[in-house]
């Protein structure tokens, strides 16, 4: 997805070093050689630790199947990734694999020229996988990343304020009087944070409540947005949290701002993933991760899946590149990429695996992130979801800096989300 920096891949700071577990049996053969090698071209969209994790499992890969190499050249990091390949689409010279967020992934299926993975991607994955990389019914690419969203506490803070940490199936109502009570404006400490930049990141804290609330990010007849009541109900939470003036609005993009300020002690609580569970731990805060909070009582959050998409370079090429890619999301490789380079696993048989428990036994509150796995939901695989996203970012913005009502934002963010949604695509 797109807010999210390659930095925050530095998940376990020097995990890139252990050792590969082969999963020759996991994969299928590689093609037969017709004129040497097939030379598989991958757009990785890494860089220092997730591009020292998959350089690791690329020579792995190649001595297990002298007949394909990897080059991992060319390309960008992955925050610039959808530019890159859709002109690289445009003159007809494009890779074999790239890094894709799974938010952009519908805009780039539209291509002819992007394979289908269905039979690459089976059940094996977890179910939020799976839905990012599917569009219209068909597989259009392999889960790279997964990750999910929590609430991480402060407990010195809340111990300091006499307020109770949250415990499973909190309500919103829970987080906004904890959040009142938790702050002190005089001294720079505030209850909770949201991201104000404008952005995705600013958005998809959002989906949970909406989804728990019934709503949908596109209504049934796909040509109006699925949210118009529920959106009102959350953005209340958002207006609650302003009125109160217990949020910090982080006005840079990345929620930098944001983070820092949760790790110097002054911010008590924040809705955030796995990769800065590093970051916490650095800062010496004592914290606990607890799962979102909900309308209903019944847990629900968001993963932000990415994706390896693949590219159609002839029929040698492509088999080279399934190949890769069933070896690469097998358990034995997926935990590996998953300690290394900041995923939670891919599958529960990933989850399973030694690697994956150590990882969990020495982060705490990491658990938490993959439980809620098993009750997360992806955002909608449509091409018109940026549009959709930037009128939920506006009316966000809006709500939090108190220039509008939940009614009047959302009813400008319907007509604008509407209007993106009617026009063919």
């Amino acid at each position: 997805m797109r807010v999210r920096t390659l930095t925050r891949r530095g998940f376990l700071r020097g995990a890139a070093a252990m050792a590969l577990v082969p999963a020759a049996a996991a994969c299928a053969e590689a093609p037969a050689a017709t004129s040497g090698p097939v030379t598989v071209e991958m757009w990785h969209g890494q860089n220092d630790t997730g591009l020292k994790v998959i350089k690791q499992l690329v020579a792995a890969f190649e001595r297990e199947h002298p007949d394909i190499r990897i080059d991992l050249g060319g390309g960008v990091l992955a925050d610039a990734m959808l530019q890159k390949v859709t002109a690289a689409l445009a003159s007809g010279s494009y890779p074999d694999i790239a890094y894709i967020f799974g938010s952009d992934l519908a805009s780039i299926a539209r291509s002819p020229r992007v394979a289908d993975m269905g039979d690459v991607v089976h059940g094996q994955f977890w179910k939020p996988a799976l839905d990012a990389v599917t569009v219209n019914e068909r597989v259009r690419a392999v889960p790279a990343m997964l990750d999910s969203l929590a609430v991480a506490c402060n407990k010195k803070l809340f111990q300091d304020h006499g307020v109770p940490l949250p415990k499973e199936n909190w309500l919103w109502q829970d987080f906004v009087d904890a959040a009142k009570k938790l702050s002190n404006r005089d001294q720079g400490q505030f209850g909770t944070a949201w991201p104000g930049a404008g952005d995705e990141d600013t958005v998809w804290r959002l989906w949970p409540m909406i989804w728990d609330l019934g709503g949908t990010i596109v209504g049934q007849d796909g040509r109006s947005i699925g949210f118009a009541d529920s959106g009102v109900r959350a953005l209340e939470v958002i207006r609650k949290l302003a009125a109160d003036r217990s949020v910090y609005i982080d006005p840079k993009p990345g929620s930098e701002q944001m983070y820092q300020a949760f790790a110097s002690g002054r911010i008590a609580m924040v809705p955030t993933g796995p990769w800065q569970l590093p970051d916490i731990a650095d800062a010496g805060i004592d914290y606990e991760i607890v799962p979102l909070p909900t309308f209903t009582g019944k847990p629900i959050t968001i993963s932000g899946p990415d994706t390896w998409t693949v590219f159609d370079n002839g029929d040698r090429r492509l088999a080279a590149t399934k190949t890769f890619l069933r070896w690469l999301t097998a358990p034995a490789q997926d935990v590996v990429w998953d300690v290394g380079a900041g995923s939670l696993p891919l599958s529960a048989e990933s989850q399973r695996l030694p690697e994956w428990q150590r990882k969990t036994q020495d982060t705490a509150g990491l658990s938490v992130f993959v439980k809620s796995l098993e009750n997360s939901h992806v955002r909608a695989n449509h091409p018109a979801y940026p549009q959709v996203s930037q009128a939920v970012a506006a009316a966000i913005v809006s709500v939090l800096l108190g220039r509008a009502t939940p009614a009047d934002a959302m009813r400008d963010c319907a007509s604008a989300a509407n209007a993106a949604l009617i026009i063919p695509r």
